[in-house]
């Protein structure tokens, strides 16, 4: 796979700001599970995000890595209020959104873009190409007029990479390629601040995947986005983001600069993510140490006591199962949440 640009070049002062777009203050995202035919009552909940902090700049793509079922893509569909959240704060753009409804809600979701995992799922199979890029143009009232809709989903297109003579097929006639540039297109309609990408590669081949980061990154460039990058693949992670936040079971665990969180991770879970990731060069791979974690992911429904990696954390001693740990700065930039990261 070919990406373009240098996985660790900072971001330069013009394209990310230091205010933050987004900022996110212990999100929590509690699934209820009841019990009863007719008056149902809570018996637990699934606890799929629970106190989870960050924020991104507008410019800066953040990279969202973990486990499947860590709750990824459930702060994804968070911020965009595709699922409602049990408590914490959401700030886009300096304005509490957590609890917006109607037409503040929509106005909010105008500025923000999702593009989903599935290129396959993710478009209406009875709409053309041209409708599904379309449709958020007559949905926020972008443009007035047939002329100028038809003009803006063609040029939308060809910010894509499309043919805009390809509009009128359906999505059976694209490839996996092209359906998720078709994705992009749409998100970028209504002309977002932020994009919300979860998983947007990794239902692809490898080489198409190369092209869709390329695509992602000059269009960040071109239109100065704040990206969400979700993913489990931490070598496109590495290369398309500035920053990298990693999750475990509903808590980020650690987060820092790309460059600082591959060259020294420093939570127990993100040290042994990084040692499963293969290094072409077979002298250094032989030479790595890897770090094989035992037992499975606990349920999110009964999470451990204490810190959640403790059942299978290689270095955790009584103190882990009993005290949650919080997120500490232990370099610039570089926060942890493990009470013994940094204790040589």
């Amino acid at each position: 796979m070919t990406i373009q640009s240098s996985p660790t070049a900072p971001p330069s002062a013009d394209a990310v700001s230091s205010t933050p777009l987004l900022d996110v203050r212990d999100l929590r995202v509690h699934f209820p599970i009841k019990r009863g035919l007719i008056f149902q009552r809570q018996v637990a909940a699934v606890k799929a995000v629970d106190g989870v902090s960050f924020s991104i700049r507008p410019g800066e793509t953040l990279g969202l890595v973990g486990e499947s079922g860590s709750g990824k893509t459930t702060i994804g569909k968070a911020i965009v209020r595709l699922v409602q959240s049990t408590g914490g704060n959401i700030e886009f753009d300096g304005a509490d959104i957590t609890s917006l409804k109607g037409s503040s809600l929509r106005a909010v979701r105008r500025q923000m873009g999702i593009v989903f995992q599935d290129p396959y799922g993710a478009l209406n199979p009875r709409m053309t190409a041209g409708n599904v890029v379309g449709e958020p143009l007559k949905v926020h009232k972008v443009t007035s007029g047939k002329g100028e809709y038809l003009d803006e989903v063609a040029r939308l297109m060809e910010t894509v990479g499309l043919n805009p003579a390809m509009m009128n097929r359906y999505p059976h006639e694209f490839s996996g390629g092209q359906r998720q540039r078709i994705g992009v297109a749409r998100a970028l309609a209504a002309k977002p601040k932020l994009m919300i990408l979860d998983e947007p590669v990794s239902a692809l081949d490898v080489s198409i995947q190369a092209q869709v980061i390329n695509l992602l990154q000059d269009l960040q460039e071109q239109f100065n986005l704040a990206y969400l990058f979700i993913a489990h693949d931490l070598s496109v992670v590495r290369h398309i983001s500035d920053r990298v936040a990693v999750m475990y079971l509903g808590k980020i665990v650690e987060t820092a600069d790309a460059r600082q969180i591959y060259d020294n991770p420093l939570h127990p879970y993100t040290q042994a993510l990084m040692s499963a990731v293969p290094v072409p060069d077979p002298r250094i791979e032989r030479q790595r140490t890897r770090v094989v974690l035992s037992g499975d992911i606990p349920s999110p429904i009964a999470p451990p006591p204490g810190c959640v990696f403790h059942t299978r954390c290689p270095i955790a001693i009584d103190e882990c199962s009993q005290a949650l740990p919080e997120s500490r700065e232990l370099e610039s930039g570089h926060r942890v949440a493990c009470i013994r990261a940094g204790t040589g």
